[in-house]
This record gives C-alpha cells, structure tokens and sequence, in this order.
C-alpha cells in the first residue's frame, strides 16, 4: 500500500458523530472524487469510486447516519490496473440521491438550470472544525501526498479552475500557502514545503501520516548532517595531505640547492622532522617535538621554510 492510500485509509477510520461534520467531509467528497449523472428532468444522482475500501466503508456509514438513506456498494474489477478490486458507493434512491446533493451544496439552480456549484457551502466555512472536515473529504476524493523517503508534495485534483480557487482559500485559511497550477487539463492545489504539509495533516487529523514523515524527517536531518562532517573532514584532510607535500617539496628544494645545514637551528629541526613523517599531522609533528610544540609553532616554521624555498 502506497503511503497516500495508507494515509486515506487512516482518515477513513476517523469516527464522529457529529453530523455537520459529516456533512462537510461527505460535500468534499463528493465534488472531488464523485461523478455525476442526470436522471431525468431536472434530477440528478452521483456516486463515489474508490479502490480504497476504507473511503468506500466510511462513505457507506456516513450517508447513512446522516440520511438515514438507503447505500449500496458495489464491488467490481479495474482491468487496466492488475484486477484490483473498484467500489461504487452509491444512494440507491435517485430522489434522495437528489436531495442530498442539493443539501451538501453541489448542485443548484442557476438561471433555472440544474448546474454543478463551484462554491464551498458557506455553512461548511463558518468554523474552523467544519473547514478541516471538508478538506479531510477533498483530500480523500482527489488528494494525494508523495512518499516523504522520496520528496515532499501533497495535492488535490479538480477539472474546476474556479473551484480549486476556493478549496486553496480554504487551505489558506489555516495560515499555509497552497498554490494552484495547470496540468492536463486539470487545476492542482498543492503545498511542498515539508512544515506545511505536515500543518495540513495535522488540520485533517492524519497523525499517523504526520508521525511518519516528521520520523523521516530526523532520520534526513542526520544522514545530511554525516554526510557534511565527513565533507568538512575529508576536505580538510585533502588539505593537510596537500599541504604536507608542498612542504615536503620545498625542503627538498632546498636540500638540493644549497643544503639544509645552511637553515635555522629550530626550521632544520623540523625540515628534518617533516622529511622523515611526510604523513604526519601538524599536531603529530609538535608532539614529536622536544620539547612539544603547538599545532601554530609547527605550521609558522614550515611556512617560513616554504618561503625560503620559493626565493631560490
């Protein structure tokens, strides 16, 4: 199970019964992941496919307990994707389908025709727990989040530019900024910042999901933070072993050319030293010092050393 449909499924599994509650995530629902057909002269009735069968069960118990209508769910294969099991959810009643459309605000009466609204339901709008429900039901209609292992996105699918306009206020509602683009025809609305989409699924209750990626989070955090030390220490140790042979250079250099008995007592010392450790560290070179020196007083006389060798 991908971690979208696992995160749906926990959704799914939510219980309240509130009925306004209901109402919301049932409206979202629907107009994200529900089709629509006319049934006669000004009536219409709809129904939700899911391959979710947590979405279809929840969908099933929550028409119920706020209609008190009569819900059917029909199991049958998706062909093209390995035979997978496709629930249609569905009111069996076209009349009652109707009145719950109506009632969720998916459909009215334009200039005397029956239309689909692109509007949020004001009474869905009103307060803050009934805007989280309707948008826990749009993200179990056409939401999706990617796998976090692998990059940070979380979106929402509509065909309706003017509807994605609302469910992204809606969004926004909460302090985040979703933002829309085109793609296939269709209007996503869409959050990729890590801390924003785990916002989000706090707002619509998926803590599990939440728990999941900020774990995955702090497990990145640390590979990243490894990965920089080591950088950082084998970058440095490029350095020392560069600057060790520049060094070791220099003082042959000078060997050759007029001798190490003509250098200073104290950069003789440790010419000498340095020829016979090449791999040594600076800190190694001043404890094999006698007395022991620091990492600065090393680096001071190989510097004059190097200097020396470049003017001849």
């Amino acid at each position: 199970m991908s971690f979208s449909s696992k995160t749906k499924s926990d959704l799914s599994r939510l219980e309240t019964n509130n009925r306004e509650i209901l109402s919301a995530e049932l409206s979202a629902l629907i107009h994200m992941g529900g089709s629509l057909k006319y049934e006669g002269v000004g009536e219409m009735t709809f129904q939700i496919k899911t391959e979710n069968a947590a979405i279809a069960r929840h969908a099933f118990k929550s028409f119920k307990a706020v209609y008190r209508v009569e819900v059917e769910v029909v199991t049958s294969k998706n062909k093209q994707f390995k035979n997978r099991n496709v629930y249609t959810v569905r009111v069996v009643s076209p009349q009652e389908a109707m009145n719950i459309l109506q009632d969720l605000g998916i459909v009215g009466r334009k200039d005397g025709y029956l239309t689909l609204l692109e509007e949020i339901p004001q009474r869905f709008q009103e307060n803050r727990e009934t805007r989280k429900a309707y948008l826990r039901g749009a993200f179990l209609g056409a939401g999706s989040i990617s796998d976090p292992e692998k990059t940070y996105h979380l979106e929402f699918v509509t065909s309706n530019e003017e509807y994605a306009v609302n469910l992204m206020k809606v969004i926004n509602s909460f302090d985040l900024t979703s933002k829309i683009i085109e793609r296939k025809g269709n209007f996503v609305v869409y959050l990729k910042d890590s801390e924003q989409i785990i916002t989000l699924l706090s707002i619509i209750g998926a803590h599990s999901a939440l728990l999941d990626i900020e774990n995955i989070r702090i497990v990145k955090d640390m590979r990243n933070n490894v990965n920089r030390i080591v950088n950082c220490e084998t970058a440095n140790l490029t350095k020392t072993v560069e600057a060790a042979w520049k060094q070791v250079d220099c003082i042959e250099r000078i060997r050759k050319t007029i001798g190490l008995d003509k250098l200073p007592p104290n950069l003789r010392e440790i010419a000498e030293l340095r020829m016979n450790n090449q791999e040594a560290s600076l800190k190694e070179l001043g404890e094999m010092m006698d007395p022991p020196m620091g990492k600065s007083g090393i680096n001071h006389r190989l510097k004059k050393i190097v200097e020396i060798a470049e003017q001849l």
